[in-house]
């Protein structure tokens, strides 16, 4: 049983910030990578940014130096720091985390994805 559930989503003018967090729960065995993802209306769902257990970060071109990804293993969350909003980040952004956990005594590797969480950034 593992469920994502997202919070920090919102309205925010152009150039301003919001902070968006993911918190896994259930009973898994571990945590590997987590990350955000977005999809706009007549878009492809895209990754904004990813953070592996070890510490790894990635972004996507459009976010560097504007977004941070974050975590903190002993929560279980992942954060998305979002500073200098754009009209264009306005989307549904989605919580991913590839998790091992016990299934019938050994261990398996599977996504989860959160129902996602609305930012729009008005003109």
């Amino acid at each position: 049983q593992v469920q994502l559930v997202e919070s920090g989503g919102g309205s925010v003018q152009a150039g301003g910030s919001l902070r968006l967090s993911c918190a896994a729960s259930g009973s898994f065995f571990r945590i590997n990578d987590m990350g955000w993802y977005r999809q706009a209306p007549g878009k492809q769902r895209e990754l904004v940014a990813a953070v592996i257990s070890g510490g790894s970060t990635n972004y996507a071109d459009s976010v560097k130096g504007r977004f941070t990804i974050s975590r903190d293993n002993a929560k279980n969350t992942v954060y998305l720091q979002m500073n200098s909003l754009k009209p264009e980040d306005t989307a549904v952004y989605y919580c991913d985390a590839n998790i091992r956990r016990y299934v019938d005594g050994r261990l398996r590797t599977s996504d989860y994805w959160g129902q996602g969480t609305q930012v729009t950034v008005p003109s």
